[in-house]
Parts: C-alpha cells; sequence; structure tokens
C-alpha cells in the first residue's frame, strides 16, 4: 500500500468541501492563539492543542470550531489563515480549491465586510503566484444563527460579488436547522449567478438532502451520506448526476457514522451515485485530502487507476474555469501514465 500512497501524494487533485477556518493547521492556530493571548481559551501548547481538537459529537465539534473563528479578529488574521491553508493544499499537489468561507462569522467579531473580502482576495491572487493554487470561494450561511445570517450572508456574496466567488452553501449544523427557511436567499444567490452547494443529509436523514434538492436547487451536496438509507433518492442523485462531497474521516470523527467499517460510501458508490472525496476540516479531524483519498481506496478496494478516476470526478465536478479544469485533467492524465 505504500506504492499507492506515494502515487496518491503526486497526483494533481481539486479540493471540493473544505472550511477555510476547519483548514487552519495547528501551528496557524497556535501563532492566532499566541497573537490574542489573554482573550481566548485555544491554547498554544501543541499537544494541549491536539487534545483540545478532540471532540465528542457534532455539537462539540462546532464549539471548538467557534472557538477558532474567535481568533480571526483582524484582516491580516484572515490573510495569514487564507495564504497558510493554500500553503497547506498546493503541498499535496491540490491545484484548484473552492473553499468554503463563513463571512458572517468574521462581520460578528467587527470585521467589515469589504475588509473581508479584500483579504480572502489580496490572499488568493497571492496564492496563485506563490503555489500555483487556483482558490474559489463558496460563502456559506452559519445555519445555527439563522436568517439575520442568511441576509448578511446574501448581501455580502452578491452586494461585494468578489472575483474568486462562485458559490453558495449553507453549513453548520442540521439538527434543528431546517432547510426550507433559507430557500429566498439560495433564489436570490442562484439568479446573481452563483451556484447552490449546500451541506445536507450527515447528521439528519434523507429529507434534508431532497429539501435542499427541491427547495434550495442544489448542484452538488456537501456529504449527502444518509442518501445511503433511501434507494430511490440514491437513484434520483444517479439519474440527475448530483455530487455527494464525501470526506469519511470528518463523518467519522463528528460521530454522523459509527465507524470506518460503517461508511456508506460504498453503498452510494455501487448505486451509482457521483462522488467526490474531500477533507472537511482536515487538521481538526487530523487527517488532510492525501490521506482521504487513501481512506477511500480502502473503502472501494481501488488501485492507482481508481484513484486516478476519483481525482478527475473532483475536476469535473467543480466550477472552474474549462482552461483551468482542462489542464488539470491533462496533468492527472500525465502523471497517471508516468
Amino acid at each position: 500500500m505504500t506504492d499507492l500512497t506515494s502515487f496518491i501524494a503526486g497526483l494533481p487533485k481539486a479540493e471540493l468541501h473544505v472550511h477555510h477556518v476547519g483548514s487552519a493547521s495547528m501551528d496557524t492556530v497556535a501563532t492566532l492563539a499566541e497573537r490574542h493571548a489573554g482573550s481566548t481559551n485555544v491554547p498554544t501548547d501543541p499537544a494541549a492543542l491536539a487534545e483540545f481538537f478532540t471532540f465528542t459529537d457534532f455539537g462539540h465539534f462546532i464549539e471548538i470550531y467557534l472557538a477558532t473563528v474567535d481568533l480571526l479578529r483582524t484582516p491580516e488574521d484572515l490573510w495569514m489563515l487564507t495564504h497558510d491553508v493554500a500553503r497547506d493544499l498546493a503541498a499535496q499537489n491540490v491545484r484548484y480549491v473552492e473553499l468554503t468561507c463563513t463571512p458572517y462569522t468574521s462581520m460578528a467579531l467587527g470585521i467589515s465586510a469589504e475588509a473581508y473580502v479584500e483579504a480572502l482576495e489580496d490572499a488568493r491572487r497571492r496564492a496563485e503566484v506563490d503555489f500555483g493554487l487556483t482558490m474559489r470561494w463558496i460563502f456559506d450561511i452559519p445555519g445555527e444563527s439563522g436568517i439575520p445570517a442568511a441576509d448578511v450572508t446574501l448581501d455580502v456574496a452578491t452586494r461585494l460579488q468578489p472575483d474568486g466567488l462562485i458559490g453558495f452553501g449553507l453549513g453548520g449544523p442540521e439538527v434543528g436547522v431546517p432547510r426550507p427557511q433559507f430557500k429566498p436567499h439560495f433564489d436570490a444567490a442562484r439568479a446573481a449567478g452563483l451556484h447552490s452547494l449546500p451541506h445536507a443529509g450527515e447528521s439528519t436523514g434523507p429529507q434534508t438532502i431532497i429539501d435542499a434538492l427541491d427547495l434550495l436547487g442544489a448542484e452538488r451536496i456537501g456529504h449527502g451520506i444518509t442518501a445511503a438509507q433511501d434507494p430511490a433518492l440514491m437513484q434520483r442523485l444517479a439519474d440527475e448526476h448530483i455530487v455527494l462531497e464525501i470526506s469519511p474521516t470528518s463523518n467519522v470523527c463528528t460521530r454522523s457514522v459509527p465507524s470506518m467499517e460503517e461508511h456508506p460510501l460504498a453503498t452510494l458508490v455501487a448505486a451509482g451515485v457521483p462522488v467526490t472525496i474531500n477533507s472537511d476540516d482536515p487538521p481538526m479531524f487530523g487527517t488532510t485530502l492525501n490521506r482521504e483519498y487513501q481512506v477511500a481506496a480502502d473503502l472501494l478496494g481501488l488501485d492507482e487507476t481508481g484513484v486516478a478516476d476519483l481525482a478527475r470526478a473532483a475536476v469535473r465536478a467543480s466550477f472552474a474555469e474549462r482552461s483551468v479544469m482542462s489542464k488539470i485533467l491533462a496533468e492527472i492524465d500525465d502523471y497517471s501514465r508516468t
């Protein structure tokens, strides 16, 4: 399996489901915690920080996630995080990323919408020069903050329209956060030319996915793993080619799946549901995109050819410009032939 691990490490890839704050490395979090020492409970010691990021359930994960959000208090903090995330992705041979960002949480800490967007866009342009990484944004509603957060997220997305913005999303806890309430926001975002990319069906059942499709116009689904409980829904996803963004380690860490052995990835693939492999909140879950490809290979029994096909699927499921998509697909082909 070592050979497959090396193959995955060198494979050109696209990452479609990964969170901005959730991608903060331990080093980045420690630096930010030191920067704001005295006003945060986030530890700076590596061992204590690792323990801090050990979750008991999804609710606890959200609590820790928000503690990390609280460290992003200035545009400089945001810029550093974004550039660090780009560096860490590029080190895994990621060529293109659609990074899920949550403007509302930063604005709640006093950063203006304009300053937020300027920090992201400047870091995006810098990352392309420094790392050869194409970055695009999905601005998502933190569902736990309800309609006020949705209003703010829609305003930032449609009023400022940053060059890197391609999608509109919905994240956070699913339990107690019904998808239908956000229909007007997704209607407006889609009318403004943004792609609908909500989370659904990770910690709730298939109906949440159906609501995301029917009411939010979802073009891809974040997670969507409970579709495996509904054969008719799996058939619909296959027929309509709705891609599920699967992050196996995340699903186990948040206790959405009891164990890796019980993960429904193989069931979904066997039913013809198109999937991509993603890392979600990698440092927080002790993983990387490369590691998630290895996990998927184990779950699906894939060799190098199958793993390369997963990489191609992610590129094709992306909303990259045609020239970017063609370039990465050619790189995958070239790499696979060597």
